[in-house]
């Protein structure tokens, strides 16, 4: 609502909203639900009543939703470095739409849980716990997943990291640009308008370039002559089909001309052409005695994927950074941030392959509703970076917080591993599937922008949850055992200790508990 009621003083891409409708569902839902499942775990484990539980859940679960939300803030503003104005709106509209998220669940969240009170567990659930005492004994499940890991672990870290591997490798092949006429379904106006004009007129004529030229002094004038050199010598550039003078003011000191290639406006030999023509401009400039510049959709599409694509690595390498030092302060270990680092360049490397292949290779292209093969979203590799980067240290936090919980309370290396992973699993995977519903519904949507990111977002959480998290993470951390959480002395007495798993809270409230003197009202 925000953003559209700014609307008349930015523009919006129509990208922009569904991004933020597609992140709020997903975060809201997913930090909602973690805090409801540690709500429920404090009663049924401890026997507390549900509106002490869902104060304590408030202090750890809570806290860990807002370190994580965080995250994605951080990681969606910093797309404003990027300095493209549609990525800015996305950026600043996505991040305002995580923070109201998180605003709202460790705050509107608790008050509904008061309104809720002690029917957040069901009837069926405490029985259960007075007939099975050792609430300690884990989900069958994920129990018999995470000890397959562990046995097995060294084959759990090759099968995972191989087959993301495979995943990843059409993505060498990748070529990104704004979508055109054609990247539409063959159903829509569109899709019809462009093979039209591709049928009678040419593919170029979709992708008419604008090149501008004036006077290479104030005072001078363009000379019919000088045009007629331009025209002629803008014909002799290869992979030029017509050029035609469209335009020139009545000073004669902008005259505007159409370039018409001999491809279509995603055809790589088009982007060859504009290189060329600005290789020429200064050629073309002493010959019209003007200055000549390229502009027009197309030579602006091809720009801004060039500038993307040149930027992508900057970013990737500030979000790895970040990863590194913002897990290495609430983990307090070196081994977690380095294992979290390297498993999200897997998962990005792999959702980026898959999206060349199904797009751009044409893999699956009737499931999906797509006709024709097309480039790859410029914009896609460096907002799937800033969501996914986002939503994969929520899991990472959620995952590793409830293992180094079981680890402060005492368990040790395999141990602490099955008792957080057995803990954590069932909210992490509970929330992984209702993002991918959520990101997979957009996948199948006409428009080829909204098309590309659902499905990327899809897939992306998809390899994350279930191949990083889910089975690299726990299997590389049983590797190391208790060496994962080693940290130097000299970082050890300097961090901050965030006490994101709530410990600290949890025995100081117990010491209240016990400090208390008895209420005198209270029954002897």
């Amino acid at each position: 609502g925000g953003a559209f009621a700014l609307s008349h003083l930015v523009n919006i891409h129509s990208l922009t909203a569904v991004l933020a409708l597609m992140l709020g569902l997903a975060v809201g839902i997913d930090y909602a639900l973690f805090i409801v499942n540690r709500q429920r775990r404090l009663i049924l484990d401890l026997g507390l009543s549900a509106s002490a539980a869902a104060s304590r859940a408030i202090g750890t679960a809570g806290s860990a939703v807002v370190f994580a939300g965080s995250t994605v803030v951080i990681a969606l503003l910093a797309l404003t470095l990027v300095r493209v104005q549609v990525l800015t709106t996305m950026s600043i509209t996505a991040a305002a739409t995580v923070a109201i998220a998180v605003l709202c669940a460790v705050t509107l969240l608790p008050a509904l849980l008061g309104l809720v009170g002690e029917r957040i567990c069901s009837p069926k659930a405490r029985t259960r716990l007075t007939t099975l005492r050792d609430r300690s004994q884990p989900h069958p499940i994920a129990a018999t997943w995470v000890r397959l890991l562990i046995r097995h672990r060294l084959v759990a870290v090759s099968v995972a990291v191989l087959a993301a591997g495979l995943l990843a490798v059409p993505a060498l092949s990748m070529t990104s640009g704004l979508p055109s006429g054609a990247s539409y379904n063959t159903a829509t106006a569109q899709r019809d308008s462009y093979d039209l004009v591709a049928e009678h007129l040419g593919e170029g004529y979709n992708g008419a370039l604008i090149v501008v030229a004036q006077p290479a002094s104030h005072d001078a004038a363009l000379t019919d002559a000088a045009l007629v050199d331009l025209v002629a010598n803008l014909q002799r550039i290869s992979g030029v089909e017509s050029v035609d003078l469209v335009g020139l003011d009545d000073t004669r000191t902008t005259a505007v001309l159409s370039v018409i290639p001999a491809s279509g406006p995603n055809d790589p030999a088009t982007t060859v052409l504009v290189k060329e023509i600005r290789s020429h401009s200064g050629q073309l400039a002493r010959a019209a005695q003007a200055s000549v510049g390229v502009t027009g959709f197309t030579a602006l599409a091809i720009d801004v994927s060039d500038r993307l694509t040149h930027i992508l690595p900057t970013y990737l390498g500030v979000v790895l950074a970040l990863t590194l030092i913002i897990l290495l302060v609430v983990f307090r270990s070196v081994i977690v941030p380095l294992k979290a680092t390297l498993g999200f360049l897997l998962s990005i490397a792999a959702t980026f392959g898959a999206t060349t292949a199904v797009f751009q290779w044409g893999w699956l292209q009737q499931l999906l509703g797509i006709d024709a093969a097309a480039p790859v979203l410029s914009l896609l590799p460096i907002i799937v970076t800033g969501v996914l980067y986002g939503l994969a240290m929520d899991y990472e936090v959620f995952l590793v917080s409830s293992i180094k919980e079981a680890h402060v309370h005492g368990h040790h290396g395999d141990d602490a591993i099955e008792h957080g992973f057995t803990q954590a699993s069932r909210v992490v995977c509970a929330a992984a599937i209702i993002m991918i519903s959520v990101f997979a519904g957009f996948a199948f949507n006409p428009d080829p922008m909204i098309k590309q990111v659902g499905f990327a977002l899809a897939f992306g959480i998809l390899i994350d949850a279930f191949v990083v998290r889910m089975t690299l993470v726990p299997a590389v951390m049983s590797l190391f055992g208790d060496r994962a959480w080693w940290l130097p002395r000299q970082l050890d007495r300097h961090l901050p200790n965030l006490d994101i798993e709530g410990d600290t809270l949890a025995a100081t409230l117990h010491a209240t508990d016990h400090d208390r003197p008895p209420s005198p009202l209270s029954r002897p």
